[in-house]
């Protein structure tokens, strides 16, 4: 049975989708070790992953809040500035304390998050098969689709092309930080010149959380990319709906939504607020679920408002398998578990490859998107009214129910990873 060690961002939705993958393995007999800064370790719910934690001079406990709260509310370029440099600096730690502990546990293979450029060149360096998983949006560069944090929807015109070229340019030069970490350790390890994530990807097989037919076409079929759909764990492991207000029962008269931020962005009272009072105009029965980021205060505001139901965490596909529409800030995992649902999706996307999952909705036609600065509740109950009673986002979002079952999820993700280490040194790529 093989070691494999996990690379990845800090942030507990790219870890959840890991850990799945994680838990298929280890019931196959494998180990698994996820390296990171300690305050990572407190992340961690899967029994099957050991943690072993590095940076400590670099990034001792303490520091991880910082770096999520900064991720989740950039604000404007200084604070776009200083999400960039905290990429930078997880890249760096991995090129500089992953090698030795990796030879010195004994990894066969790397599992690696797209968005973790060091899980690329860590593994070349050590000269060991890794694979890429694409948590978010795939990351892989194509002239006919935007950039995963661009906004604008499919074109394949000449001027969708120059659009996506144009804006890529911008894109590089804003990540200029970064590219120098890359640039700096694949000279350092002897690789071939790099500078982006696209250049740190696996020749071998990569994973996407994507389902068929949700993801913009591109101009060349990519063989080693999958679309296994959502890395999650088996649904017989998640507990059933329980209502946080037991006083309020569910009807099934009126309509039912679920509305989420994600774990990043959970704190954003004002956007709850009016999605309440959007629900209320429309008389939606609206739980809302905010992750820890709101106050036992702002909650009962939201209530007075017209929620009639907020709580920090609730088991989000069994809510989903009842409500008949969601608002989400366009988080991939929100979003492909809405598909696999069925059920229409209101995007508010705010940060990261947001607005390309929330342009990818548009595209599907599963759903609506509004930005989240111009979500009044009027223009949130007009986007609402015409979700729930124009058929053809229902029937388009049922038609994805069958295609996340038939993906393979997880298992199948397995699957790929074992392949890969079964395969002849020499069928891999130099």
């Amino acid at each position: 049975m093989a070691h494999f060690a996990i690379l990845c961002p800090p942030f507990p939705s790219h870890i959840r989708a890991l850990e799945a993958i994680a838990d298929v393995l280890a019931a196959r007999g494998h180990r698994l070790t996820l390296l990171h800064q300690a305050d990572v370790g407190s992340l961690i719910r899967s029994p099957a992953i050991t943690f072993k934690p590095i940076g400590a001079l670099s990034h001792p406990s303490g520091t991880l809040p910082g770096i999520i709260r900064r991720a989740g509310n950039p604000g404007g370029p200084l604070g776009l500035m200083r999400v960039i440099h905290d990429m930078a600096c997880s890249t760096e730690l991995f090129c500089r304390e992953a090698p030795a502990l990796l030879r010195q546990e004994g990894v066969d293979a790397l599992i690696t998050d797209q968005m973790e450029a060091a899980g690329g060149l860590v593994a070349e360096a050590l000269n060991l098969p890794y694979i890429s998983v694409a948590c978010a949006l795939p990351v892989n560069r194509d002239p006919l689709v935007p950039l995963p944090v661009m906004p604008w929807g499919y074109d394949d015109s000449a001027r969708g092309q120059q659009l996506n070229e144009g804006s890529a340019q911008v894109y590089d030069l804003l990540m200029y930080e970064h590219a120098q970490v890359i640039r700096r350790y694949a000279q350092a390890f002897g690789l071939a010149p790099r500078s982006t994530l696209a250049e740190c990807l696996s020749p071998y097989a990569q994973i996407s959380q994507c389902v068929p037919g949700f993801d913009f076409p591109r101009s060349v079929p990519l063989p080693y990319l999958h679309e296994t759909g959502p890395l999650r764990s088996p649904r017989l492991h998640e507990p059933p709906l329980i209502l946080p207000n037991k006083d309020v029962p569910l009807r099934d008269d009126r309509p039912f939504v679920f509305a989420s931020l994600g774990t990043l962005q959970g704190g954003r009272f004002r956007l709850f607020q009016r999605i309440a009072r959007a629900c209320q105009a429309l008389d939606v029965q609206l739980l809302i679920a905010h992750c820890g980021g709101l106050t036992l205060e702002q909650s009962l505001l939201l209530r007075r408002a017209g929620a009639q139901w907020v709580t920090d965490f609730v088991p989000q596909r069994a809510v989903l398998a009842q409500a008949d529409a969601v608002i989400t800030h366009a988080g991939l995992n929100t979003v492909l578990d809405a598909l696999e649902a069925g059920i229409p999706i209101l995007a508010l996307p705010i940060a990261f490859d947001q607005p390309g999952v929330a342009a990818r909705v548009e595209y599907a036609g599963v759903g609506l998107r509004l930005s989240h600065k111009r979500a009044t509740s009027a223009r949130l109950t007009t986007a609402l009214k015409q979700l729930l009673h124009d058929p053809r986002f229902q029937h388009n979002a049922q038609s994805f129910s069958p295609r996340v079952a038939a993906a393979g999820g997880a298992a199948r993700a397995a699957d790929i990873i074992e392949a890969v280490l079964r395969r002849p040194a020499l069928e891999r790529p130099a």
